[in-house]
């Protein structure tokens, strides 16, 4: 058996599942901690914004990768 194509498509496929549970994860402590403490809203959301950015970056670093490799 023989195997021919690119396997880019799959590693990128199971690095973007890690950029998913990455931001679900990210966005659902960000949810959860503003619910009990609504007055902290204003000194985590530039927290959310920045881990939501690094996790982006990530996953468009691997899609970058894919290409070039």
């Amino acid at each position: 058996m023989e195997l021919t194509g690119s396997l880019n498509a799959i590693g990128y496929g199971l690095a973007s599942i890690g950029g998913g549970i990455g931001v679900g994860l990210i966005f659902a402590a960000y949810m959860t901690s503003v619910a009990r403490q609504p007055e902290s809203q204003r000194t985590l959301q530039p927290m959310l914004f920045m881990g939501f950015a690094v996790v982006e970056a990530l996953a468009i670093l691997g899609l970058v990768l894919a290409f070039i490799v």
